[in-house]
């Protein structure tokens, strides 16, 4: 996902897409392990996009704080 597509997303909509992109990337993980991936470059979409989830996260939090 785009960082402005995440920025117009809510607080509450970015905590479900962490927790969503997490289970993926396990899910992901598991098929690695047992080789069965079809698509290995979705690994590296998707911890960018948890990168990206975590920073907005933390931006809105230190824009709360100040």
């Amino acid at each position: 996902m785009k960082l402005q597509e995440l920025r117009n997303l809510s607080k509450e909509d970015l905590s479900l897409k962490l927790v969503n992109c997490k289970e993926e990337l396990a899910k992901l993980s598991y098929l690695k392990n047992s080789g069965q991936i079809d698509k290995p470059h979705q690994f590296k979409i998707l911890r960018k996009t948890v990168a990206r989830i975590n920073t907005l996260l933390k931006e809105a939090a230190l824009a709360k704080k100040e």
